[in-house]
């Protein structure tokens, strides 16, 4: 039933180009290429691991947040289960479905083409079995047009890894913060701060790169501790709340740019404050609406046709007056 002829990184090809387009109202957008740079690969990855040049990750949940990535020239562009809480209002990343994550991925893919693009996989899509994982992936890959995922857990994840790189889906692991276990784990919490739990996920890290992770994101570990997995891996790692000493760094794109107004975790750094310039921008839409200064009749209008009006008056008054 899975192939194991399914190639993913051949058969997801998008093309290394984005789209600019000018929307007048409900007219169709007049749309422009603009050549971009050329598609990051996990060759390119793992090059860049090799030269010691940090990897860029954000994620994006929509069209608009993939196209800013596509700009910023971001390496890894993720869909991410955290669209759950910043894009969807659920108090969970567990609540996020399968149906929905394959939304947002297509939106995703739409505005994202350069960077590597790679989904993370719902709670409860790879937990089953194995065929329901691959099953999963499949979709997110075919439907999605993700050209990796990625699992979180540690040593009980190895076999799921195995079957989905036998059947060409590239996989991301994840380890230390478990967002979706974050219920099992007394909450968020940093992990591996003692000698028995650091040793833990040494192996782990070990283990999951053997069973064919291409990469891996280590969350809430200790900097020290992240820095020596770092070092001990020959594939990329991705930090958040790992400290510099990873391969690269990954932070929620809401978080970074000052979106999101819930709990601002210790390792997010604010790069802008969208959040409250977009709250500033709808008050003031609503007051110029209700105080009449907006739309103006001078820039913000439409006029008719020169002489138009008046002959439209003269057959509104013709009208009129035969009633």
């Amino acid at each position: 039933m899975f192939s194991s002829g399914l190639r993913i990184l051949s058969l997801v090809g998008r093309q290394s180009r984005v789209h600019v387009s000018r929307r007048w109202m409900s007219v169709r957008p007049e749309a422009k290429e603009v050549l971009a740079r050329k598609k990051i690969t996990i060759q390119k990855l793992h090059a860049l691991k090799q030269k010691g040049m940090p990897i860029t990750v954000l994620t994006a949940y929509d069209y608009p947040s993939g196209v800013r990535c596509e700009r910023a020239d971001i390496d890894i562009t993720l869909v991410g289960d955290s669209l759950a809480q910043v894009a969807l209002g659920y108090d969970s990343t567990t609540r996020l479905t399968l149906d929905e994550m394959l939304h947002h991925i297509r939106a995703v893919a739409r505005g994202s083409h350069s960077p590597f693009l790679i989904a993370d996989m719902p709670f409860g899509t790879y937990h089953a079995s194995v065929e329901d994982a691959i099953r999963s992936a499949i979709r997110m890959v075919r439907e999605g047009g993700a050209e990796a995922v990625k699992l979180e857990g540690g040593k009980e994840i190895v076999p799921t890894i195995k079957a989905l790189t036998s059947v060409g889906i590239p996989v991301m692991a994840h380890i230390g913060l478990l967002p979706q276990r974050h219920t099992a784990l007394s909450g968020y919490r940093v992990q591996g701060k003692d000698v028995t739990s650091a040793v833990e996920l040494v192996h782990a890290a070990t283990e999951l790169q053997h069973a064919g992770a291409f990469s891996m994101v280590l969350e809430a570990v200790p900097h020290p501790l992240a820095t020596h997995i770092s070092k001990q891996l020959r594939i990329p790692t991705i930090g958040i709340g790992a400290g510099p000493g990873c391969d690269g760094q990954v932070l929620v794109q809401d978080d970074a740019l000052g979106v999101w107004s819930g709990h601002k975790a210790k390792f997010v750094r604010r790069f802008a404050d969208i959040g409250a310039a977009a709250g500033e921008g709808v008050d003031a839409y609503a007051k110029a609406v209700r105080d009449g200064s907006f739309p103006a009749v001078s820039n913000e209008s439409y006029e008719m046709d020169s002489g138009e009006w008046e002959k439209f008056a003269e057959h509104e008054q013709a009208r009129d007056s035969k009633n």
